[in-house]
């Protein structure tokens, strides 16, 4: 099974930028979307982001659209989370995550392996 892992997080100040990357442990990761996750205290785990297997879709949520952006190397079993334009609501755990299937999905439930979570924090 792939196993996942996150770097890149750590505090900014609001209208700053972060890249967060994902290093899957196997070769496989390239036949599965992949996605970015997050997690803030007290609230549930909502979708960010989605690529698919080949990066020829991606998806965001709305309220990352035009700040943030998802891209994938599959030669490098990585996938990255450019985000640009932090606000304070940007703050939280960052979870990237490996699909069951090629194609998007947004549920957390389409989503079999997960990686430890990374904190990013946004002051105002």
């Amino acid at each position: 099974q792939v196993q996942l892992v996150e770097s890149g997080g750590g505090l900014v100040q609001a209208g700053g930028s972060l890249r967060l990357s994902c290093a899957a442990s196997e070769r496989t990761f390239s036949r599965y979307a992949m996605g970015w996750f997050r997690q803030a205290p007290g609230k549930e785990r909502d979708f960010v982001a989605a690529i698919s297997s080949s990066s020829g879709s991606t998806y965001y949520t709305d309220s990352v659209k035009g700040r943030f952006t998802i891209s994938r190397d599959n030669a490098k079993n990585t996938v990255d989370l450019q985000m640009n334009s932090l606000k304070p609501e940007d703050t939280a755990v960052y979870y990237c995550a490996a699909g069951r299937y090629a194609g998007i999905v947004l549920a957390a439930t389409a989503y079999s392996t997960w990686g430890q979570g990374t904190q990013v924090t946004v002051s105002s």
